[in-house]
């Protein structure tokens, strides 16, 4: 695990006690609280981990990328064992998850085949119309009879009160 430590560049210079803690976070497999005591911080360890942000953040990138290897070893030793493996889907989960954490995962790959008949007919521009109006008069003629009217002369099949069929 100390390969991990020396490999990690930091972007700000650190304490020598910063840098003991994140030794010890490496070495108490992420056991911040027991990293801070031996770091020799008294008291919350939170503070420490909040002013350590982005150099816990890449201490953990680091840790996962060194374990990469392991996990995928571990997906083949599942994939070739005749014997049953223990917890062999949790020990599948953990070492994909793993992966697709790192960047090596599954390529999802997209083929569109779209065959057309024709292609594209590019349109000129629209020239402008200009329509010319003229004023026209006309008569207008009702379209129905009056009320009147129509209840003089009754439709087919229609009667007045007073008659019979």
């Amino acid at each position: 695990m100390n390969s991990i430590i020396s490999s990690q560049q930091t972007s700000r210079e650190l304490t020598d006690k910063q840098q003991l803690f994140l030794d010890s976070l490496v070495e108490t497999q992420g056991d911040a609280k027991q990293a801070a005591a031996l770091a020799g911080y008294s008291g919350g360890h939170y503070q420490v981990l909040k002013s350590l942000k982005n150099e816990v953040l890449e201490l953990t990138k680091d840790v996962l990328a060194h374990n990469a290897p392991k996990a995928a070893f571990k997906l083949l030793e599942i994939m070739d064992s005749d014997k049953p493996i223990p917890q062999a889907s949790n020990k599948l989960n953990a070492a994909q998850s793993l992966l697709d954490r790192v960047g090596v995962s599954k390529s999802e790959k997209l083929d569109i085949n779209l065959q057309t008949s024709g292609g594209i007919f590019i349109m000129p521009d629209k020239a402008p119309i200009n329509i010319e109006a003229e004023d026209v008069e006309y008569e207008e003629e009702p379209y129905f009879q009056e009320e009147e009217t129509r209840s003089e002369q009754p439709y087919v099949g229609e009667t007045n009160e007073g008659e019979e069929e």
